[in-house]
């Protein structure tokens, strides 16, 4: 669940009431940087390329990158590459889009103080955690931003390898509706600062104060689990104010819901993601998934957390075999509908980084096709960003982010876990690159 900074010591209620005060690291859609641009050409060759989830592959195919972008695609090409290139011979390799991850965290202390830590350490951090599976982008719902803005900054001048990091505010919560793991985790000193905005101003000013602060996308709790068996809503005018808060500033809002009742409130406030799928054990209806889809509701479905989650706070077996067959339902009803599906696995409060086992569930109870997790991993969240010319699929011109796995996922949703090279505005991260 999405869980705030375990770490978080007295200094962070003026980290929270600050609102991002070490400002704003610039447009999250901004251009390669300097050190991509002046790298030299990296060359695949001999690959199958998937160009996008609904275009056929392209077989024994070389994709061309250069400054930062896909210089050219040819399939069958006999070509040669351009002088002084490096070149990666992808025979019986895939390659695809670079992945987005759109539910992570960066709250283990390892994180703490990356201004300070060498590059290499970080990068084997990342690697361990994010682009040795293929991840080019993530979205961070939640974590300590005096950490999170500094290594996003660091990875934004090229300084670090590693993938691109949006990153939200401070989470909102309902009034006296502070999750009971933060009460149970947090400095008693801290959760006073937590926004807990009673009035639909009150929780527009905290948007503005974020946006402000650099945030990419807004967080609230519309359904809150004040303890582990009860859930309190955020109220439709407030959650309604912020919604429209953010999208003024140009903003997405995730939402954790718990429950049915959480997802009333976001649908009603037209919140834009679910962050999860709901842990109350209840199917979604028909009547639900279509007015989810209508309003153009993304879900990102973190099925691997339930079982996480729920085992390792001793849950009964039946509880979370319930909980678990309920997701997978939420999510096929979902997508069988059309909604759009967004790849997120809360990797980062989950220690477990590996996400074979979402894929698994993805394809195996949700029943969602190879290519259908493909796109929620780059078409869907490109569109959602409103980054489809410049990522997702493999085209000339577009962002050089791609991943070469060594298997094709077309055959086993698991292969999407295969990676061989993680490739990051034509730059290898992972592999980590020699320094």
């Amino acid at each position: 669940m999405n869980k705030i900074n375990r770490k978080f010591g007295p200094w962070a209620a003026a980290a929270v009431l600050s609102g991002f005060a070490l400002g704003h690291f610039g447009d999250p859609a901004a251009q390669p940087s300097s050190s991509a641009s002046e790298g030299p050409v990296l060359v695949l060759m001999h690959g199958r390329v998937y160009p996008a989830p609904d275009m056929p592959p392209l077989d024994n195919a070389t994709v061309v990158m250069r400054g930062g972008r896909i210089a050219a695609i040819e399939a069958g090409s006999a070509t040669a590459p351009p002088a002084g290139s490096r070149i990666i011979d992808c025979t019986g390799l895939v390659i695809t889009a670079g992945f987005q991850n759109s539910h992570v965290h960066f709250t283990e202390r390892k994180w703490a103080g990356p201004a300070a830590q060498p590059a290499a350490k970080l990068e084997s951090q990342l690697a361990d955690m994010l682009t040795r599976y293929g991840f080019t982008t993530v979205v961070d719902t939640g974590s300590d931003p005096r950490d999170t803005m500094v290594l996003r900054a660091r990875l934004q001048s090229g300084d670090v390898a590693g993938p691109r990091v949006l990153t939200s505010g401070s989470a909102l919560y309902p009034p006296d509706g502070i999750p009971f793991y933060l009460k149970e985790t947090l400095p008693a000193a801290v959760l006073p600062y937590l926004d807990t905005p009673p009035t639909p101003q009150e929780a527009a000013r905290v948007v503005q104060r974020d946006i402000a602060g650099g945030a990419d996308i807004i967080k609230i709790f519309t359904g809150s689990l004040v303890t582990r068996t009860s859930v309190k809503p955020m109220a439709v005018d407030v959650a309604t104010a912020i919604v429209a808060e953010a999208h003024r500033g140009g903003r997405l809002v995730f939402s954790h819901p718990s429950n049915l009742e959480g997802i009333r409130v976001a649908l009603d406030a037209r919140v834009d993601v679910l962050a999860h799928t709901a842990s109350d054990g209840q199917p979604w209806s028909d009547s639900l998934v279509a007015e989810m889809v209508e309003h153009r509701m993304s879900v990102t479905p973190t099925m691997k957390l339930w079982t996480y989650e729920l085992t390792r706070n001793g849950v009964p077996k039946e509880r979370i075999e319930r909980v678990v067959s309920a997701a997978a339902q939420q999510l096929s009803a979902f997508s069988k509908a059309g909604g759009q599906v967004l790849f997120g696995t809360d990797v980062g409060y989950m220690t477990d980084y590996d996400p074979t086992d979402e894929y698994a569930a993805m394809a195996g109870p949700a029943g969602l096709t190879p290519m259908r997790i493909l796109e929620s991993l780059t078409t869907s969240p490109a569109a959602r960003f409103g980054e489809s010319e410049r990522r997702g699929r493999l085209a000339p011109g577009m962002d050089a982010d791609l991943v070469v796995l060594s298997a094709d996922p077309a055959d086993d949703a698991r292969r999407f876990s295969s990676v061989r090279y993680t490739i990051r505005q034509g730059r290898i991260v992972y592999p980590l690159p020699d320094r």
